[in-house]
């Protein structure tokens, strides 16, 4: 069976968990030089776009400050482009665009399950 939009969202909220982790307990130099953390963050904004993807029109119109388009490109850009892949625009995407993204995806998860 296919996932939900339930599953979707928890695979972003997941995801967006995850690069919080790893931006905490690494620094940007750490990142740079290390590849495998590097590809970790790189797959975990893979998994946002491509369950951004997924998640209905309906939800995505009640907050027009997320930008789904960019979202779903920077997916393409790391499948297609992965080395031209700038570490600090994924560190940027991290500081300004997850925090509302992750509050967004809390909320319709709270009020899907009647909290």
């Amino acid at each position: 069976m296919p996932p939900t939009i339930g599953d979707r969202l928890a695979h972003i909220l997941d995801a967006i968990k995850s690069i919080e982790l790893l931006l905490e307990e690494h620094s940007q130099t750490d990142l740079a030089n290390n590849r495998h953390m590097r590809m970790a963050l790189e797959r975990e904004f893979e998994i946002i776009s491509e369950a951004s993807r997924r998640i209905p029109a309906k939800y995505k119109t009640t907050n027009e400050g997320i930008d789904w388009m960019r979202m779903a490109d920077l997916g393409n850009r790391l499948r297609h482009a992965y080395d031209h892949i700038d570490l600090g625009i994924l560190l940027q995407i991290s500081e300004k665009d997850l925090p509302p993204l992750k509050r967004f995806i809390e909320e319709i998860l709270s009020e899907e399950s009647g909290n």
